[in-house]
C-alpha cells in the first residue's frame, strides 16, 4: 500500500560558521598576544600554538601576519570613529574627564599598536597611510572637547591659544602609553595597572587645560585625578 505521508519538505542549506568562528578566534588570541608581549615578539608559529591549530589553518584564514595587524586596525578604527563622535557632547571637566577615559580605554584594548607604534608604522603601509587619519579624526575631536568646554563655561581659551593646546594633548593621547611603558617596562602594561595608567594619561591631557578652566572646575579636575596622581 502506498504512504499517504506528504513529502517533506527541503530544508535550507545552512552556510557553515565554522571559518567564521575561527577567523574571529584568531584575531581575538592575536590580539591578546599582540597586547602581552608586544608585535614583533609574536610570530604567527605562536600564534597557532596558543590557538592549537595548524600553520596552515592559520594561513587559511590570514595569509601573513600583515593581515592580522590590518584586521585588528580595521577593528580599532572602526571603534575609534564611534567613540569619538562623542566630543561634541563635552560641556564640563566631568564629561572630558569620561571622554578621554573612555579614549584611553579603546587604547588600552589595541595597546600594541601605540607600543610599538613607530615600528608598525616602518613595517606597514597600511598603518603609515591610514594613522595619519587616526591623528586628524582625534586631532578634530579635541578640538571639538575645546569648544564644547568654552560654550559651556568650562575654559575660556582664544583659537590661536588653542591650535598648539589641542596639538599637544593629541600627542599625550599618542604617546601616554609609551611613557608609562618607559618608566616601568615591567609593569606598566599589565592588566592590574591598567585603571591608574588610564586615569593619570586622562589627568594629564586634560592638565594642560589647567591656565584656561574656570576656577571650580580645575579644582573638579584635582579632585577627580587626586586618586590616580604619582609623583
Amino acid at each position: 500500500m502506498p504512504s499517504t505521508r506528504a513529502p517533506s519538505a527541503p530544508r535550507p542549506s545552512r552556510t557553515p560558521k565554522a571559518p567564521r568562528r575561527t577567523a574571529e578566534r584568531i584575531l581575538e588570541v592575536t590580539l591578546d598576544l599582540f597586547n602581552r608581549f608586544g608585535e614583533p615578539n609574536v610570530s604567527t608559529t605562536l600564534i597557532s600554538a596558543e590557538l592549537n591549530i595548524s600553520p596552515g589553518n592559520l594561513y587559511y584564514h590570514y595569509p601573513a601576519k600583515d593581515e592580522l595587524i590590518n584586521a585588528l586596525f580595521g577593528r580599532y578604527e572602526k571603534a575609534l570613529g564611534e567613540l569619538l563622535h562623542a566630543a561634541d557632547d563635552v560641556r564640563h571637566v566631568e564629561d572630558a574627564w569620561l571622554f578621554f577615559h573612555m579614549l584611553f580605554e579603546l587604547i588600552w584594548q589595541y595597546r600594541f599598536l601605540y607600543r610599538d607604534l613607530n615600528d608598525l608604522l616602518s613595517k606597514n603601509r597600511r598603518l603609515e597611510t591610514q594613522f595619519q587619519f587616526v591623528l586628524k579624526n582625534k586631532a578634530r575631536a579635541v578640538r571639538a572637547v575645546l569648544d564644547g568646554l568654552g560654550r559651556g563655561g568650562a575654559v575660556r581659551i582664544t583659537a590661536r591659544e588653542a591650535e598648539p593646546v589641542s596639538t599637544a594633548m593629541v600627542v599625550v593621547l599618542t604617546y601616554w602609553l609609551s611613557y608609562e611603558y618607559v618608566r616601568d617596562p615591567r609593569h606598566a602594561l599589565e592588566p592590574e595597572s591598567a585603571g591608574a595608567a588610564l586615569a593619570r594619561g586622562a589627568y594629564h591631557v586634560l592638565s594642560l587645560l589647567m591656565p584656561y578652566l574656570d576656577a571650580a572646575e580645575r579644582d573638579h579636575l584635582h579632585a577627580l585625578a587626586s586618586p590616580y596622581r604619582k609623583p
